[in-house]
Formats: C-alpha cells, sequence, structure tokens
C-alpha cells in the first residue's frame, strides 16, 4: 500500500488463526465493517432455505432470480409475491418478476407519489411486517444458536457449521409442529376444549407438513427437509 500508494489490498489477510476471512462494509451505525461468510437467505412460512454462503463479498441482489425459480422447482409453482429488502428492488428484477405475475414488495421506482392512498398504505405495512420474519431467523440463530459465535478454523468448516446452524433452526420449527400435530389430537381447534377421540382434526397442520414436501402422502415416506 505503502510503495503503490493505494487504501485497500485485495485479498488481504485480516486474521492470521482464519486467513480465508474478509472485511465487509456494511456501513451500520457502530459497526461499519464486519467479518465473516456472507448469506442469501430466504424464509418459506417460518422454515429457511440458505440459499448462497459466501466467504467473499458479492451483491445479493443478482440472486433474486435464482431464488425464486429455487421456489418454483421445489412447490411446483411461483410465489405469489416476494417480500425483499430495498437492495432487491432493483428495475431489472422488478420487471422480471412482473413478467411472471409476482408482487415484489416495496415502493415503486422513481419519484414518491405525493398521495398515497390508505390501502396501498396499508399494503407496504403489511409487506414490512410479513418481511420481518428472515430478520427474526437471524436473531433466532445468533441468539439461541450461535451463528454469531462461529470460531472454526477452515473455510470448508465455517461453511458446514453455518449450514448446520440453520438445519436446527428448521429442526426446531419441525418439532413445535409435531408438538402442535400431537395437542391437535386432544383439543379442538376451533373451541380450544379437550375432546374425545373419536372427533380428532388435525388436518391443517398436516397440510402444512404436505405444503412444504415434509412429508410425502403419496408414498407414506419422508422426503427431504432441504
Amino acid at each position: 500500500m505503502w510503495e503503490n500508494k493505494t487504501q485497500s489490498v485485495p485479498q488481504r489477510i485480516v486474521s492470521l488463526t482464519q486467513p480465508h476471512i474478509r472485511p465487509i462494509v456494511r456501513g451500520k451505525a457502530g459497526k461499519p465493517i464486519e467479518f465473516g461468510a456472507k448469506l442469501s437467505v430466504s424464509c418459506v412460512d417460518n422454515y429457511v432455505f440458505l440459499d448462497k454462503i459466501s466467504l467473499e463479498n458479492f451483491n445479493e441482489s443478482c440472486h433474486l432470480k435464482e431464488q425464486v425459480e429455487k421456489y418454483k422447482e421445489t412447490f411446483g409453482y411461483y410465489p405469489e409475491s416476494v417480500h425483499v429488502d430495498k437492495i432487491y428492488r432493483t428495475r431489472e428484477n422488478k420487471n422480471w418478476c412482473k413478467e411472471r405475475g409476482i408482487r415484489i414488495s416495496g415502493p415503486k421506482l422513481g419519484r414518491p407519489p405525493k398521495n398515497v392512498s390508505e390501502e396501498e398504505k396499508k399494503q407496504a405495512h403489511s409487506d414490512e411486517c410479513f418481511r420481518n420474519t428472515i430478520e427474526g431467523k437471524f436473531g433466532q440463530a445468533k441468539r439461541r444458536f450461535s451463528l454469531n459465535l462461529v470460531m472454526t478454523k477452515l473455510p470448508e468448516i465455517s461453511i458446514t457449521s453455518i449450514a448446520i446452524t440453520f438445519l436446527v433452526v428448521n429442526l426446531s420449527k419441525l418439532l413445535r409442529q409435531f408438538l402442535s400435530l400431537f395437542l391437535s389430537l386432544f383439543t379442538n381447534n376451533r373451541t380450544g376444549e379437550l375432546i374425545k377421540p373419536p372427533f380428532i382434526n388435525f388436518d391443517y397442520t398436516l397440510n402444512n407438513f404436505y405444503v412444504l414436501k415434509l412429508i410425502d402422502l403419496s408414498e407414506n415416506s419422508w422426503s427431504k427437509v432441504a
């Protein structure tokens, strides 16, 4: 840097014990630069899908199409809407989603309109609340499953550790659904009262398993979760 009069060096080492770590500029208050892997994650019905993980910095907006196509490959159809951060709301992504009948959250590009209807305000608020789910998953992974304490020395082990963390997050959700399914054997979903076995009704919980492809009813066997 002194000889070439530059301010940075590509692929520079910032940690002797973890030489694969790279600084990533985030611009957050108190944490302008973060160190570690960068993730591109999607959330469907509170289940987390780790779409991309890299030890180098990358522009996550370029992977929106790939994530939506993976959704179609998994569930057989495109999602009705995609709730994304501001960086994903590029003109290219908006046009691509519009061609496939997918509503992308967030305001339109360009100058904001002077008059916004109450329906649009309600929709924007609903979209933002819905998008908070993925932020909550990151917080859960950090607080309860030590996602922010990955101290492994090799890059392959670091990636595996992060992937296992999100696997445990999904297993935790699955365990709660199994508990709900068990309790539904003895509880009336409409009245909340204890009922007798002949009046068992747990179609709602079982249908959730089938939609997420956690249960394959046609073959009466378990499908792969991730």
